[in-house]
């Protein structure tokens, strides 16, 4: 069967746009792992060109700049997170089950890429939170903020500051996930981002921050 000449001209501009996304998406995959490394000051673009095969001219091509790529890693890296409180439908729960599941979420998503807390580390002391916003992380501590002060409007969580007790909830997850090549050593022969240690870790996690904002 002959193809028509219109069912050509679709394919063979289709095939470009794939190649274009694929390569877009291997760029992006590297530079995730360049930025985690090293932060956006000490990334080099020619390393994650030889990574993934393209010519620097090819990077800036798509991402016009380091800066801009590293935008785009930040945007990528992080929608997971950023959209976590529309995926788990939080309106529905009451405060002590929506603050479980979303810290379970949360856990979560850094299990599924331990390279968002190292990126994080580096953007607060290299870039002084520039970039921040495209992290989606603003997001994360409104949320946690709205679930706790609708537990203290109905009596469930204890008098608290709901920005600082937001930032503590986030320390007690994301700081295994960035200190883990020294901590390590507590636990000599193990796996650190192992799924039975992520397990534990989420587990002591969810009571610790629990505990700590519930009344007594």
């Amino acid at each position: 069967m002959v193809r028509s000449e219109k069912a050509k001209h679709v394919l063979d501009t289709a095939h470009p746009v794939r190649d274009a996304e694929v390569t877009q998406a291997k760029i992006l995959a590297a530079a995730e792992e360049e930025f985690a490394r090293h932060g956006l000051v000490a990334a080099r673009t020619e390393r994650i060109a030889a990574q993934t095969h393209v010519v620097k001219a090819m990077i800036h091509y798509y991402f016009k700049s380091k800066e801009g790529l590293y935008q785009a890693v930040l945007e990528r890296a992080f929608s997971e997170i950023s959209s976590l409180g529309e995926q788990l439908d939080l309106e529905q729960l009451s405060p002590k089950p929506a603050l479980k599941q979303y810290v379970r979420g949360f856990l979560a998503c850094l299990s599924r890429n331990p390279n968002l807390p190292a990126i994080l580390f580096y953007e607060a002391i290299q870039n002084r939170g520039k970039y921040y916003k495209w992290t989606g992380m603003l997001q994360v501590y409104t949320t946690l903020a709205e679930i706790l002060e609708q537990g203290m409007a109905i009596g469930v969580f204890r008098t608290l500051e709901p920005r600082h007790a937001a930032i503590n909830i986030v320390g007690v997850c994301i700081f295994y996930f960035t200190a883990h090549e020294n901590l390590k050593h507590l636990w000599r022969g193990k796996q650190m981002l192992s799924p039975e240690m992520l397990d534990q870790h989420a587990q002591e996690a969810i009571t610790t921050i629990m505990a700590s904002v519930q009344l007594s």
